[in-house]
Parts: C-alpha cells; structure tokens; sequence
C-alpha cells in the first residue's frame, strides 16, 4: 500500500513537470504572435531562414517600394508614355505589370527583353512604345536578376555578391543616361529631375536611386562577408561605360 502511494505521487510529481513545460513552450509561443503592430509577425517558416535571408527579405522588399515609387513618379512625370500603351492601361496596371509575384519576364511590349537588355530601348529613337515601361521592366528586372529572380530567401538559397554590386554601377550608367540621353531633336528621351516653375531644383529622382544604389552596395558587402569572397571592385566612366551583365 505505501509503494502504490509513492508511486502516485511520482506520477503527479511528473505530471507537473510535464504541465510546467506545455505552459512554458505556451507562452514563449503566445509571446512571439502577439508582439505589436510595428513588429513584423512570428512566422514559422522563418525558422528555414538564416539572418542573411532575413536581412536579404528586408531588402528586396524595401527595393521593391522603391522601385514602384519610381515608376509613378516617372509615369507622372511623363504622361505621354503612358497613352502609347494598350488602351485602359491605368499606371496600377503597370506596377501589377512589372512587380507580380510571381514576375512576368517576357512582355511583347518591349520585345520580350528582361532587365538590363530593355534598357537600351528606352534610349532608342525607333523605339516607338512606352518608355517608362522598357525603363522599369529593365531596371526593377536587373534587381530582380540580382537576387536570383527570387523575392524570398531560405538558407538554401544563395546569393552572388558581384551581380549586387554590378547592379549598384548599372544603376549609376542608368542615371546619367536618364539626364543627359537625348533624340535627334535634342529632347531627353524621359523626363526626371528639373526646376520647378519657382526654380526649385527637383531632386527626388536622384534620391530615389541613390536609395538604390546603398542598398545593392549593402547587400554586395553582407553578402561577400557571409561567403567570404571578395567584390572586383571597378571604377567606371559614367558616360561610355556599358551595363555589367547580371
């Protein structure tokens, strides 16, 4: 009889732990899913992500803001090119157009060409459809590209820190181009920074890319000290160099 009592009060004693341990494992999970509205959500498929995926995440989303501000900013800037497109296209369209997840990497607007090689049909006279949109399917497509055409990152993926930093010097030659490229009239191709009518110089354009620029040199160098691999690092000539392949 006093053995069977022991034993009882060992099978409480676990039960207790046990229980002890489900409330702990509860609330660590509670905690985690009801942090406040500025934090970003626990998700259980972070637990496949390392902190270079995490940070690789936090990159492509704030370059894709970036990039969709730009392209409203140049369609309103440029409202002209925005009626050589099928009629009804609205600049919403465009955005879903360029940035749909999954992406779309072949439009027959811009002859089916993706990310660097429809850059240069913004700069070509002959080229008689919408510019802002070869403009943006090229270089939101080139950042694409940079990131392996991926917007999520898991600890499998891997990223190549010269196309990053390679995407940072193109988005340089792209803004020369963008201010100094004209037609045969003398007219630039697309319209960016200007004077405003109280001749205020409007440089929200140029902010937007530099964004650009720090955030592919950002990740090229995060990237390089997670592999261990160095970046040829090149100096270029804004006005004859060509864009680095991605």
């Amino acid at each position: 009889m006093f053995g069977l009592l022991i034993r009882l009060i060992k099978d409480k004693h676990l039960q207790c732990i046990r229980l002890f341990v489900l409330i702990l494992i509860t609330s660590l999970l509670m905690g985690c899913l009801s942090q406040s509205s500025s934090d970003r959500p626990f998700r259980i498929k972070n637990l496949a992500k390392s902190d270079v995926d995490l940070v690789a995440d936090a990159h492509v989303e704030i370059t894709t803001e970036l990039l969709k501000e730009l392209t409203t900013k140049l369609y309103h800037r440029n409202p002209r090119e925005l009626s050589k497109a099928p009629a009804g296209t609205t600049i919403e369209m465009r955005l879903q157009q360029i940035f749909d997840s999954p992406r779309q990497l072949s439009h027959s607007e811009v002859y089916y060409r993706y990310g660097v090689d429809a850059i240069p049909l913004a700069f070509d006279e002959t080229f008689q459809g919408d510019r802002v949109f070869a403009f943006m399917i090229g270089v939101a497509g080139m950042i694409h590209a940079s990131y392996e055409y991926r917007d999520e990152f898991f600890m499998l993926n891997d990223l190549n820190q010269q196309r990053l930093y390679n995407s940072a010097r193109n988005i340089e030659i792209i803004v020369w181009r963008l201010s100094n490229r004209k037609d045969s009239r003398g007219q630039l191709f697309l319209l960016s920074n200007g004077v405003t009518d109280r001749g205020v110089q409007n440089l929200s354009f140029e902010r937007l890319f530099g964004k650009l620029i720090a955030h592919q040199d950002m990740m090229a160098r995060i990237v390089s000290d997670k592999n261990n691999r160095s970046i040829n690092k090149v100096v270029i000539s804004v006005a004859t160099a060509t864009l680095f392949p991605i």
